[in-house]
């Protein structure tokens, strides 16, 4: 998730789709952390294209929320983009979507059998929530939430058949069924409470925990599943991320790539706690917010939120 939007993000001309989705080159041992980064997607702002979140399947479709335009997409790898689903648009308009005021697509996950999760947050109690699209299907939700809330980050623990969530408004973590039912409130540790606008956000499952980022406080939190799916105590494990958003792990252990959406930059965030910053607008970001990898290959969403210029997916190469 972002700061307030700037009102010109709506009117900002479209920009055209131009594709570059060649295989990543071999890394050196004297390669940076991340390099070969170039601008592979352009999508349209003047549409309400701000990719907020993304989700990879094995043939290379990179599945992801369009936010303002309250919209599920599958982006190919030529760059096709392909809209699965719009979501119904709240009576009132969403003005009463806490913290942003209008309503909103976020976090999305998908699930084995090519079945998408996703989150919607309206401000209302008949929308807001966790949603599903079957593949040839129809988006349905499949768990209500809070209408006070702000659902931005969502993680699928495969083994136990359960999403996680985070609410950025609400500070909280909610455990929800994948089957649909009743969300009930996971975590509220004070570590994922937000400090003047938004809170909780990114969220992975990774080595027996649930791991969230915190905005407000540039924080990156794990909370160990104890026995019984239980939540254990939060601990902050990386902090001075400012803006930091979405994320995902390299397989290096802890090892973290991190959007940094307000400061426009991209950091490689140590087991140690400790950051580099890899990224930046120079490389083509616009305001990332959201990471994901396949291989050697790092997918970085940006939503020109602040710049309302150029809403974007840029590919690099992660050195290992």
């Amino acid at each position: 998730m972002f700061t307030k939007l700037p009102k010109s993000v709506m009117s900002a001309a479209a920009v055209a789709v131009a594709v570059a989705m060649a295989a990543p080159a071999p890394a050196s041992a004297v390669s940076p952390p991340i390099d070969h980064a170039r601008t592979a997607v352009h999508f349209d702002l003047a549409k309400g294209r701000t990719p907020e979140n993304i989700a990879l399947a094995p043939d290379g479709t990179a599945y992801v929320t369009f936010a303002k335009a309250r919209q599920i997409a599958a982006v190919s790898r030529r760059g096709d983009i392909r809209i699965l689903a719009t979501l119904p648009e709240p009576a009132d308009g969403g003005v009463h979507t806490p913290a942003l005021g209008f309503p909103l697509t976020t976090g999305i996950v998908r699930a084995h059998d090519g079945t998408l999760y996703f989150l919607y947050a309206t401000g209302t109690a008949d929308l807001t929530g966790v949603w599903r699209l079957r593949p040839g299907g129809q988006p349905q939700r499949i768990a209500a939430l809070p209408a006070a809330g702000l659902p931005n980050g969502l993680a699928l623990d495969a083994r136990t058949r359960t999403l996680y969530v985070t609410d950025s408004a609400l500070g909280t973590i909610w455990r929800v069924p994948a089957s649909g039912g009743t969300a009930t409130a996971w975590s509220t540790d004070p570590a994922l409470a937000p400090a003047g606008f938004l809170g909780a956000n990114g969220l992975k499952i990774h080595n027996g925990a649930v791991w969230a980022t915190n905005l407000d406080k540039g924080t990156v939190v794990r909370i160990p599943i104890l026995p019984g799916q239980r939540a254990g105590t939060a601990q902050v494990t990386a902090t001075g991320l400012t803006g930091i958003d979405d994320f995902a792990f390299t397989g290096h252990g802890d090892q973290i790539i991190a959007a940094l959406n307000t400061v426009n930059q991209v950091a490689l965030i140590r087991p140690d706690g400790t950051h580099t910053t890899v990224l930046t607008d120079a490389d083509g970001l616009q305001g990332p917010t959201s990471i994901a990898l396949r291989g050697n290959t790092v997918y970085v969403m940006s939503a020109a939120y602040l710049t309302a210029e150029d809403p974007n997916l840029l590919l690099a190469r992660l050195g290992r």
